[in-house]
């Protein structure tokens, strides 16, 4: 399992949001969730993740990089687009995308 928390530089850097209500279960949505996540993590600018999803569905992950560039070419990937195809014909029944530039970040015990 990842660490709960992400891993961060000193800001500016990246992020995007991913909220999402999902359907019905579906096993194959979480072979998917496991695949993107992996390749997620080997894409240039990537800089780490963190999620929290309920047990009705309800999830919110965010994804933080280096740049915007990182997340075009995120967004570009072949594989990833694959996913949110299905994710939007099949796993979905309403999300949300932000992306936002953070420029403050602090944390505590």
């Amino acid at each position: 399992m990842p660490p709960r928390f992400a891993t961060t530089p000193k800001p500016p850097y990246w992020v995007v949001v991913f909220t999402a209500q999902r359907k019905d279960p579906d096993p194959e949505y979480e072979a998917m969730g496991a695949k993107i996540f992996e390749l997620a993590t080997q894409q240039p600018g990537f800089l780490g993740i963190e999620a929290a999803h309920d047990s009705e569905g309800f999830g919110v992950t965010a994804v933080y990089y280096s740049d915007e560039k990182s997340i075009l070419a995120w967004k570009a990937n072949a594989e990833h687009q694959t996913a949110q195809k299905l994710g939007k014909e099949r796993w979905y029944a309403h999300y949300e995308v932000r992306v936002a530039q953070v420029e403050r970040a602090y944390g505590g015990p």
